[in-house]
């Protein structure tokens, strides 16, 4: 199967699910969209399916209200007259910049694992695993606060400078007019 562009139908869905994860709003948008008219409906299934797998809080609510929304403005058009896609847009918007948990997932596999005949030893082996994995540290983790950040002559207004910057989805402040870089 294959997508507007020519891309692999398969591979634009991973990329769309990966993308939501790492909350890269512009390659979510761009594979949400290049299932759009076609694959509109899978579409909305695999942002749903995201919202439970990969999103924390209640935002399920939220994509299905966006999700009755586009089914309203489409309401008795052909597939090749489907319009809308600002609701698609919004979805992905609001699964990037949320709190992101696997949590509901794991929780999941959990108990499928089980049902497949998986014993807890196994399950909890595979957990620990996963648990055990050792990642770096970044390099943004050697600040003001820290030892080794210190040593090197890493200070205040650097950290406030940095993590200012930094910020994913970084909304207004009410010290926005504050010149962080002299205090």
């Amino acid at each position: 199967m294959r997508t507007q562009r020519g891309y692999d139908f398969y591979l634009v869905s991973s990329s769309l699910q990966k993308a939501i994860r790492r909350g890269d709003v512009r390659c979510a948008g761009y594979f949400a969209l290049e299932l759009f008219p076609k694959y509109s409906e899978y579409c909305w299934k695999r942002l749903l399916t995201v919202s439970a797998e990969d999103c924390y809080g209640p935002i399920t609510k939220e994509i299905m209200a966006l999700y009755e929304g586009f089914k309203i403005v489409n309401k008795g058009k052909r597939a090749d007259q489907l319009g809308g896609r600002i609701f698609i847009s919004k979805a992905v918007i609001l699964l990037c910049t949320q709190p992101h948990s696997r949590d509901a997932d794991v929780l999941s596999n959990f108990v499928y694992d089980r049902k497949r005949g998986l014993t807890d030893d196994q399950i909890n082996a595979y957990m620990e695993e996963a648990r055990n994995e050792n990642i770096p540290i970044p390099d943004y983790a050697y600040d003001v606060h820290t030892r080794q950040g210190k040593m090197k002559g890493k200070t205040k207004a650097d950290f406030f400078i940095e993590e200012d910057q930094s910020l994913a989805y970084r909304q207004l402040s009410l010290f926005d007019d504050i010149n962080i870089g002299v205090m």
